[in-house]
């Protein structure tokens, strides 16, 4: 299928795309600095760089996007054009994931996702997402995942 937009068009539109404080990033920090959570951001340190590190829980988020991720929600859809290219790419994104997340429970560190369908949407419940992270992040549990 052939793109709508032109090859410049279209580079300018993904450069304008976000790696971090994204939507969704910004909603759930906003929300567990609300809580009385703290929290560290960009630590280098770690495996993937983390979205939100909360060292005293020893426990990190990643906010998920459901394209660049390539979930499988509403949200997700292959693209049409050069679809060779955004499986190399999403399949690589995929393959990351599940190392950089076994890297960080190899480290001690417990790993909750997010994924960005949880959040959007008119009926989504965002205050049950928040509580079910905050119920997590006073667990003992390694992991946690919120899908939509």
């Amino acid at each position: 299928m052939v793109d709508i937009v032109d090859s410049a068009t279209r580079s300018r539109m993904m450069s304008g795309i976000r790696g971090r404080n994204t939507k969704p990033e910004i909603l759930i920090r906003s929300l567990l600095h609300r809580q009385g959570f703290r929290f560290r951001l960009d630590v280098r340190d770690l495996p993937g760089r983390p979205d939100i590190v909360l060292p005293r829980y020893r426990a990190v988020v990643l906010v998920h996007g459901c394209f660049w991720h390539g979930h499988d929600c509403h949200l997700f859809k292959w693209p049409q054009t050069r679809p060779e290219f955004w499986r190399d790419k999403i399949g690589r994104n995929r393959s990351n994931d599940d190392k950089v997340r076994a890297a960080l429970l190899a480290g001690g560190w417990r790993v909750a996702v997010v994924w960005e369908c949880a959040l959007r949407g008119g009926n989504r419940d965002v205050g049950g997402v928040l509580q079910r992270l905050v119920d997590w992040l006073r667990s003992d549990a390694p992991t946690f995942e919120e899908r939509g």
